[in-house]
């Protein structure tokens, strides 16, 4: 990596091995979908909301987050001080990576550069760990952004302020509306959804699992469903069946609940059965609310879950109904 006179960075080494006392690594996990994070980062109507430590706004004239692409923007200091800073994307890989060679700094002092390198990685479901990664071209220079601009402290808060951002910008409630058309008679889509045997492999999003289901398909009757995700996480959902009219109609709750067995998400589903021509179709109507904080990130999910659920459902009916 070298710089130009102006102090851009005109070439980077940001994917060779950098000593530690020429880099910056900060790293914070968010209770929000890696999809959710990834957005607050590359929406200029979002970003401004959150960038820079405490204090600060920002003004944005370009950003066009591409490879090649220009980021330009004006940081506004609380005493008034003005911070001019340009960026070019190097790399950006959505929603894990991007990397940017930047530089700027205080108007009318000497400015700063080095490449930055953010990732975005799936902690478990609805969680992101953002890890940042500045290298700077030479040690002296790492030293001075820290102790000039208090780099570390500004980008925690940075990423602080980032949080209160995605946790603003989740919904505490949600309602969803999904319709498909199975090409099978009523009778068997319902059976499907409502035998434990089957509910195990369909339940829940793609590559999950469901060792525990329990059912007692009654008015009043209860269910338990443990789901599994690959990386062996449990997330226990239970309800309790309000109606239950076959092959027509089932009305139940559905919560999701803690490690602790605690309410951390409440729920009411309604699920319609139409038969015609010897074909069904499933209207589902659900509606979820977060009984505490961090059970926002779960709603944000709650449609692509119940997508995926419902593809599985319609392959285990074809299964079904083509084993007889």
């Amino acid at each position: 990596m070298k710089k130009s006179n102006n102090g851009e960075i005109v070439r980077t080494d940001a994917f060779e091995p950098a000593s530690p006392d020429r880099e910056i690594v900060i790293t914070r996990e968010f209770d929000a979908p890696r999809e959710l994070v990834w957005r607050a980062w590359t929406d200029p109507e979002q970003i401004v909301r959150w960038w820079g430590p405490r204090g600060f706004t920002t003004t944005i004239e370009i950003m066009d987050v591409r490879p090649g692409g220009q980021w330009k923007h004006v940081m506004h200091g609380p005493d008034g001080s003005q911070y001019p800073n340009r960026s070019v994307f190097q790399e950006v890989v959505e929603p894990e990576k991007i990397v940017f060679s930047h530089s700027g700094g205080r108007e009318g002092e000497p400015g700063v550069a080095f490449v930055s390198t953010w990732t975005f990685e799936t902690v478990k479901a609805g969680t992101t760990r953002v890890t940042i990664r500045m290298v700077f071209p030479t040690a002296a220079d790492r030293e001075r952004i820290e102790r000039e601009f208090g780099a570390v402290e500004g980008g925690r808060q940075t990423l602080e302020r980032l949080a209160e951002h995605l946790r603003d910008a989740q919904p505490a409630e949600r309602e969803i509306v999904l319709t498909r058309v199975f090409d099978a008679p009523r009778e068997l889509v319902f059976r499907v959804w409502t035998e434990p045997a089957h509910l195990a492999r369909w339940w829940g999003p793609r590559e999950f699992t469901n060792p525990t289901g329990e059912m007692d398909l009654r008015p009043g009757g209860a269910y338990r469903i443990v789901m599994r995700s690959p990386d062996g996480r449990e997330y226990p959902c239970q309800g309790v069946f309000q109606e239950v009219a076959g092959p027509e109609r089932l009305v139940f709750t559905n919560n999701a609940v803690g490690e602790d067995g605690s309410l951390v998400l409440e729920g009411l589903t309604t699920v319609l059965f139409a038969e015609e021509g010897g074909r069904t179709t499933l209207t589902l109507r659900t509606r979820a609310k977060a009984v505490v904080d961090f059970a926002r990130a779960y709603l944000s999910g709650m449609e692509m879950g119940w997508t995926q659920s419902l593809e599985k459902l319609e392959e285990e009916v074809r299964w079904t109904g083509a084993s007889g």
